[in-house]
């Protein structure tokens, strides 16, 4: 893990983040004592586009619109 000093880090603070995106780890110090670390956000599962179409389609199934028009939701909605 880096450490860089606050007056250099809001300087360069562009190329930390393309270092975090990297999977780096950095600390920001002020008067050498640690106040923040700038770090990749936890891992995010990607789902498969198919999966996500499957469970779209399964969504639909169980909740219908019925007996209002799209017309009617945005009617409602400019109200």
């Amino acid at each position: 893990m880096k450490t860089i000093g606050a007056y250099e880090a809001k300087i360069h603070l562009p190329k930390l983040l393309e270092r975090v995106i990297k999977g780096e780890r950095i600390t920001i110090t002020k008067h050498g004592i640690p106040v923040a670390v700038l770090q990749p956000p936890p891992t995010i599962r990607k789902a498969e586009t198919k999966t996500i179409i499957a469970e779209l389609r399964k969504f639909r199934e169980k909740n219908t619109l019925t007996g209002i028009s799209i017309r009617d939701m945005i009617e409602v909605g400019r109200r």
